[in-house]
């Protein structure tokens, strides 16, 4: 097989690979939104419950905020997945990029 056959299908399998990943952002980005409101909304029912129960206010927000660790945690790993779905199609577009030359120099032979 040409090499210029070889590129043109790495190219494809590139597009193909950043179409999905397109795919996957908008559900990534809804995650996102969803983890951190729901850490806001347990943070503030937990910062109204502490200070009914007379805890001072100035340690109300810090042990609100032990107690809503496994939201705030959601919340990290919604926005992780999704900075790291954009940074690998960052990644994936720099490769195509890089065949599209490689291809476009094969061509011009």
């Amino acid at each position: 097989m040409s090499d210029v056959l070889i590129i043109a299908e790495q190219i494809q399998t590139k597009i193909d690979l950043l179409e999905k990943m397109r795919d996957q952002i908008k559900s990534r980005a809804t995650a996102k939104a969803l983890s951190l409101s729901e850490y806001d909304r347990a943070l503030a029912v937990s910062m109204i419950k502490l200070r009914s129960e007379g805890n001072p206010v100035t340690i109300v927000e810090k042990l609100a905020k032990g107690e809503c660790y496994e939201e705030r945690y959601n919340f990290e790993l919604a926005d992780g997945l999704y900075k790291s779905l954009i940074s690998n199609m960052n990644c994936v577009q720099s490769e195509l990029n890089g065949l599209q030359s490689i291809n476009r120099h094969l061509s011009e032979h």
